[in-house]
């Protein structure tokens, strides 16, 4: 019996999400390809981490360039394309809007016209992000809440969510975009306040005697777990028609709950060793996001399983084994 592979190209496979989309793709059966700038220079450390290295196919592509997209398409011949490149920092595109901006929108852009200029049905999943709400106030956003991006990052996303819906209205592609709210996991970068709270926590918990530095602690976040976050990048190219949904746990919390929840997970009292730093404030950042994922619940059938505490809990427990290891 002859069964079609499906073929799938994650554009960004070396980051948190599209390390584990690669894996969960695999499991499903997929042919998977990942791009990086210069796949033979690049380490995909995380494919490593997750063991799955020799079974991605990399091809080497710059998203800002348009020749380099097509190319990569050409060669990969994907059923399914999800975007996951781009700057991913929200501080960072404070010192590097114009980069951001290339990066995201000219990007997203650049893979749109070279799926339309393909002619092939290929179906698109674009990342999109929380940032592009600003400051959802008590409520949860929704797909209907209006936009009102507060840094260049957001109003990068906020520029590549717009171009999605315009393709897929003018150009009757099968385009998406998910509206992800904070995801995290293991593989976060450590520039990442969440991977530097669990870090600096685990380290003390061995016996360091640093104090951790953190900017503003009063900002609340919704926390999901990156891994099942990408079950719903995957669920969205596989419904009969495209369209944009949040994810999101539903749940917020502050910053200092997610402290607290790190340290009392390693039996340690977070306000002994913890101080703020003004000096580390972004010049804008939004007080308050929380997502309302009811139409991927009603639609796809997507429910978070993990919120914030569990999230605190596992990367600290993997972040020990991680010691552990090391200094065995």
């Amino acid at each position: 019996m002859n069964i079609q592979v499906k073929k799938a190209l994650i554009v960004g496979v070396s980051g948190q999400d599209g390390s584990y989309l690669a894996r969960l793709l695999l499991e499903k059966g997929y042919t998977v390809y990942g791009t990086s700038r210069d796949a033979q220079m690049s380490l995909f450390t995380n494919l490593k981490l997750l063991g799955i290295q020799d079974q991605v196919k990399v091809l080497s592509m710059a998203i800002n360039d348009f020749r380099s997209v097509l190319q990569a398409i050409a060669e990969a011949e994907p059923d399914e394309i999800y975007n996951l490149a781009g700057q991913t920092s929200v501080g960072l595109s404070f010192a590097q809007p114009v980069e951001t901006m290339e990066s995201i929108s000219g990007g997203t852009l650049n893979l749109l016209e070279a799926i339309r200029f393909y002619g092939k049905p290929i179906k698109l999943y674009n990342a999109s992000s929380s940032e592009c709400y600003g400051d959802t106030g008590t409520g949860c956003a929704d797909e209907t809440t209006t936009f009102h991006p507060s840094s260049p990052y957001a109003v990068a996303k906020a520029s590549a969510f717009w171009l999605v819906d315009n393709y897929r209205s003018a150009y009757d592609l099968f385009v998406c975009s998910g509206i992800l709210f904070n995801h995290e996991s293991p593989l976060r970068p450590s520039r990442f306040v969440t991977k530097k709270i669990v870090c600096a926590a685990c380290r003390i918990a061995g016996g360091s005697d640093e104090k951790l530095v953190l900017g503003n602690t009063d900002i609340w976040r919704d926390w999901g777990w990156a891994p099942e976050y990408v079950e719903a990048m995957w669920l969205m190219l596989q419904h009969e028609q495209p369209d944009d949904y949040v994810i999101a746990t539903g749940e917020s919390n502050s910053l200092r709950d997610f402290v607290a929840a790190v340290f009392s997970t390693l039996d340690l009292d977070w306000q002994q060793y913890v101080t703020s730093d003004p000096a580390l404030y972004r010049p804008v950042d939004i007080k308050h996001s929380c997502g309302n994922a009811e139409r991927a619940r009603w639609v796809l059938g997507w429910k978070a399983r993990y919120t914030m505490g569990d999230v605190a809990k596992g990367m600290v427990e993997h972040e020990m084994k991680r010691i552990q290891l090391v200094s065995a």
